[in-house]
């Protein structure tokens, strides 16, 4: 039941609230999706209100060498033989009242997925949510000289106009789904929007990619129409492309690839503006 586990921890003030959540696991390339959602916690004051409790959720012993079964494992943290800290995952929804939004981040569940998708539009029932963005990222083939593409799937067809102007592309995909995945396509029955934004990274980066976070930050406050300072956060892109760059003119070859996927972006990009180029050339000035 809901009931057992989703804990309401406070209360909020919201009247027409929207809800943006960000997931580790399946599509946080980057850590893009967490990372956005951190962001706009932090940037929004967001006050915490709700959790998932994790239990049953969760595989913690997956068979395999320790490298894989690590991933799965809760942490801890021992001192002097002493245990500090023992963390299992989290799933949280957090409000920003004066803005009239939920931000839940939380870790994709491995078992059970209609009960943590209970709780998730459960939650939306209690404070009358009816539309939720997800913002994803995976590894693609972009490199990090060029912002991420941003790749679109929606609950209902009737959505696709209103985020044509957002510069998207509507997903073709098949294979392995997400709960993401699950959960807008049971959005509709629910009576809920939903939408899923996800953002290709650069597949030969590791770790956090700080110039993603703030692409995807920017775009998802845009489409919220949230007004965010975003300074300090586009320093921190910029010093993190400057590093990487001085990184990858050190390795020819790598650097030849780089160029090879900035000459490929690029040429998907004009060829998308067909029209555009059309008017250039027929005033002498071409782009190929």
């Amino acid at each position: 039941m809901v009931e057992d586990n989703l804990r309401i921890v406070g209360e909020a003030n919201l009247q027409n609230p929207r809800m943006v959540l960000g997931l580790s696991g399946w599509m946080d390339g980057g850590d893009v999706s967490t990372g956005t959602i951190r962001v706009l916690i932090g940037k929004l004051g967001a006050r915490r209100i709700a959790e998932i409790d994790p239990r049953g959720f969760y595989i913690y012993n997956f068979p395999g060498a320790m490298e894989v079964t690590a991933l799965f494992r809760p942490h801890c943290r021992i001192r002097k033989g002493v245990i500090r800290e023992l963390a299992f995952p989290e799933n949280v929804f957090f409000a920003a009242e004066e803005q009239d939004l939920i931000l839940f981040t939380g870790k994709e569940p491995n078992l059970r997925w209609a009960e943590y998708g209970d709780c998730v539009f459960g939650l939306c029932r209690r404070f009358g949510v009816r539309s939720i963005t997800f913002t994803g990222s995976v590894a693609g083939l972009v490199p990090h000289t060029r912002d991420p593409q941003f790749f679109c799937s929606v609950s209902d067809a009737q959505m696709k106009p209103r985020f044509e102007s957002y510069g998207v592309k509507f997903s073709d995909y098949e294979g392995p789904a997400s709960i993401v995945t699950y959960l807008t396509a049971r959005a509709k029955d629910e009576g809920i929007e939903m939408v899923s934004l996800v953002a290709t990274v650069p597949a030969y980066v590791q770790g956090t990619n700080p110039k993603c976070v703030a692409v995807v930050t920017r775009r998802i406050a845009g489409i919220l129409g949230v007004h965010l300072d975003l300074d300090d956060l586009q320093a921190t892109a910029d010093e993190f492309e400057r590093r990487l760059t001085e990184v990858v003119q050190e390795q020819p070859e790598l650097a030849e690839n780089i160029t090879k996927l900035e000459q490929d972006y690029d040429n998907e990009v004009f060829s998308e503006m067909g029209d555009l180029k059309h008017w250039l050339h027929q005033r002498g000035i071409r782009l190929d």
